[in-house]
C-alpha cells in the first residue's frame, strides 16, 4: 500500500508556468488532474476533477486578480496557491486576505512547489477535520510538540520525561505519540516493548474511537500512554495525514495533553501535526549547526504562518562549556531562550535503563526544570484540576 497522491489542477497563465506542469506531471507524490487557461470557463471540469490543489497562474505584476480567484472559489473550495514570475513583495499580504494559501514565486524548483502544495493540502485538511470540534475546543486536550532539526539534541528523551511530568506530577491523562515514524524511540527511552504501534492503528479497518485507541496504547508504569512508531521504517509511509488528523480529533476527546515527538524534518505528517500544535517547543543546543538549522526552522514556520506566540526555544544542555553562551544563542536567532534544561550525567544513565529521569531522581536538575516547562506550557488552572481529576482512561487488555 502506497500513499494517495495529492490532486492538482492547475488554471491561469504565467511565464514559467508550462515548467510548472512539466515538472509536476512526472512526480510521485502529485497528480495533475485538469488544465484551464480561464478558470471562469473551468466549470464542471474543475467541479468534478476532485482537485485538493489549486495551482492559479497569473501575470499580474502588482496585485491579486481578484475576479479570477473569486471564479475558482465558486466552483471549489480546495486551496488555491498564486503563481507567478512578478514580485511577490507587492501581492503577498493581499494575496493572504484574499483566499489565497500561498504565494510562489517562478521560476522554483519542483520539490519547492511540491512542499506549497503538501503544505496548502495538510493545514486544508487540518482546518476541515478539526471544524466540527470547534465548539467544544476549550475542553479539548493540548498537543504539545517537540521539534528540532537537528538529530542528536536530546528531544526524544525530552518528550518522553516532559510526558512523564505531566501524568506523574501534575495528574493529568496524558499520551505520549512517536512521529518519528521511521526511527523513533520514544518506546526505548520509556523501557517498554509494546504489542501494538501506529502502524497497527492506521491499518485497522475498525472506525476510530477512544475505545478503539485505547486498545492501541501501551500504559507506561507513570501513567502515560505511549503510541510507539513503526517497527518497520518502510511502514512510516502509511501513516497518513487524513488518518493522522483523525487520531488527534479522538486522542484531544480521550487525553488531557498530546506530547508529541518529531522527526528532524518537515513533511506531511508534521505539517498536519502542526496545525493541531497548541504549543511547539524548538529544541537547540549549544552547537553552530543546531542553532543553523533553527534558524531555517523558524524562517519555514514564518512560511507556514505558525504563530510565534506559540513558539517556545529551549536550549538543552545548557551548562556545557563549549564556547557558546545562551545570549549568544538569542542574539543569533532573534528570539528569547524560554527554557533551559542543564547538562547532568544522570541522563543518559536513565536513557539507558529506559527510566525517564523525572521518575527515577524526580529532584534532580533536569527533572524540575522539566516541571517548570510543563506549568509553563500547560498551567495548572481549576478547569484544568477538575478535568485531570477525571476517570482514568484505561487502556484496555
Amino acid at each position: 500500500m502506497s500513499f494517495s497522491p495529492i490532486k492538482v489542477f492547475i488554471t491561469g497563465a504565467a511565464n514559467g508556468l508550462a515548467e510548472v506542469r512539466e515538472g509536476l506531471a512526472d512526480h510521485p507524490e502529485v497528480e495533475l488532474v485538469g488544465t484551464a487557461a480561464d478558470p471562469g470557463k473551468a466549470g464542471t471540469k474543475l467541479a468534478e476533477s476532485g482537485a485538493q490543489v489549486i495551482l492559479h497562474g497569473s501575470t499580474a505584476s502588482d496585485h491579486v486578480p481578484s475576479a479570477e480567484i473569486e471564479a475558482i472559489r465558486a466552483i471549489t473550495a480546495a486551496p488555491i496557491v498564486l503563481v507567478t514570475s512578478a514580485s511577490t513583495n507587492s501581492i503577498l499580504s493581499e494575496a493572504l486576505t484574499s483566499g489565497v494559501f500561498d504565494v510562489v514565486l517562478l521560476p522554483q524548483l519542483t520539490d519547492g512547489i511540491v512542499f506549497t502544495i503538501k503544505k496548502a493540502h495538510s493545514l486544508a485538511a487540518g482546518r476541515a477535520a478539526g471544524a466540527t470540534a470547534k465548539a467544544s475546543s476549550a475542553l479539548d486536550g493540548k498537543v504539545v510538540t517537540l521539534f528540532s532539526p537537528k538529530g542528536g539534541s536530546g528531544k526524544t528523551v525530552l518528550a518522553s520525561n516532559l510526558a512523564a511530568v505531566f501524568a506523574r506530577h501534575q495528574g493529568r491523562r496524558t499520551l505520549l505519540l512517536d512521529l518519528d515514524l521511521q526511527f523513533g524511540d520514544a518506546a526505548i527511552m520509556m523501557g517498554i516493548e509494546p504489542e501494538k504501534t501506529i502502524y497497527d492503528l492506521v491499518m485497522a479497518r475498525r472506525e476510530l474511537d477512544s475505545d478503539a485507541l485505547a486498545g492501541y496504547v501501551t500504559a507506561h508504569q507513570s501513567g502515560v500512554h505511549v503510541l510507539p512508531a513503526p517497527l518497520r521504517p518502510e511502514d512510516a509511509e502509511l501513516v497518513t495525514e487524513e488518518r493522522l488528523g483523525h487520531l488527534f480529533a479522538v486522542a484531544k476527546e480521550s487525553y488531557d495533553v498530546i506530547v508529541v515527538d518529531t522527526p528532524p524534518f518537515f513533511h506531511g505528517p508534521v505539517l498536519a501535526t502542526l496545525d493541531r500544535t497548541d504549543q511547539l517547543l524548538l529544541v537547540a543546543s549549544l552547537d553552530v549547526p543546531a542553532i543553523k538549522n533553527v534558524k531555517l526552522t523558524m524562517q519555514t514556520l514564518d512560511l507556514l504562518h505558525y504563530p510565534k506566540e506559540r513558539r517556545h526555544l529551549l536550549l538543552n544542555r545548557s551548562g556545557s562549556k563549549v564556547g557558546l553562551k545562551p545570549q549568544e544563542v538569542e542574539r543569533a536567532l532573534d528570539m528569547k531562550v524560554e527554557f533551559e534544561v542543564p547538562v547532568e550525567r544522570e541522563v543518559a544513565v536513565s536513557v539507558n535503563r529506559g527510566v525517564p529521569i523525572a521518575l527515577s531522581a524526580p529532584k534532580s536538575a533536569v527533572a524540575k526544570a522539566l516541571a517548570g516547562v510543563a506549568d509553563t506550557l500547560v498551567p495548572v488552572t481549576a478547569k484544568g484540576d477538575a478535568k485531570a481529576g477525571r476517570g482514568k482512561f484505561r487502556k484496555k487488555g
